[in-house]
């Protein structure tokens, strides 16, 4: 495969962004807006990034970290990952968070609540490993999504962030070529 990174890459300007302080329902209308927008040939987008003040990107937040948000304190996925550590089987958490006294607290009430959460304390800042330079091989790209588990990657021309490298284009990347390489043959 000789694609470049930023051959594949959505860039920033096709992306959902909101700025920091909007809320999680803002965030995902941004997502929505975006998906609405995007080229239907290509997989929708599944995060938002957050800029700062100054339009630089600060973090992301994936559908997965919505979610998370939305889930009561008292059922957050740390909690319940030290039940497993413990040994508790799957059957005995479920049981245990259907019996927490938040059980009652109707989805309405968690989606307004949705509306006054700040996109800042639920994103995900981006480690060191999450940046790719545009001219970065997709052999290195596939590599570091690997290595890492990433969703995607943010890609960089210098300083400055200038798209977003996913999973499931470069999935679908070497997908077709595997596929024309069979065709060949």
């Amino acid at each position: 495969m000789k694609y470049l990174v930023k051959d594949l890459m959505v860039p920033i300007s096709e992306y959902a962004t909101v700025s920091e302080g909007a809320t999680l329902y803002e965030a995902v209308a941004a997502l929505e807006k975006a998906q609405e927008e995007f080229a239907h040939t290509r997989y929708s987008h599944r995060a938002v990034l957050i800029l700062d003040k100054s339009g630089r990107i600060m973090g992301k937040l994936n559908q997965f970290d919505f979610l998370q948000a939305l889930e009561p304190e008292d059922n957050r996925a740390d909690q319940v990952n030290d039940l497993r550590k413990f040994g508790f089987s799957e059957t005995a958490i479920v049981h245990q968070q259907e019996q927490s006294p938040l059980k009652g607290i109707s989805m309405d009430t968690v989606f307004q609540k949705a509306s006054e959460f700040r996109v800042e304390d639920y994103m995900r800042t981006p480690s060191d490993g999450e940046y790719v330079d545009e001219n970065t091989s997709m052999n290195t790209a596939v590599h570091q999504l690997i290595a890492g588990h990433y969703l995607s990657l943010l890609v960089t021309r210098g300083k400055d962030i200038v798209g977003v490298l996913r999973l499931s284009d470069t999935f679908a990347a070497v997908f077709h070529a595997m596929k024309e390489k069979e065709t060949k043959e």
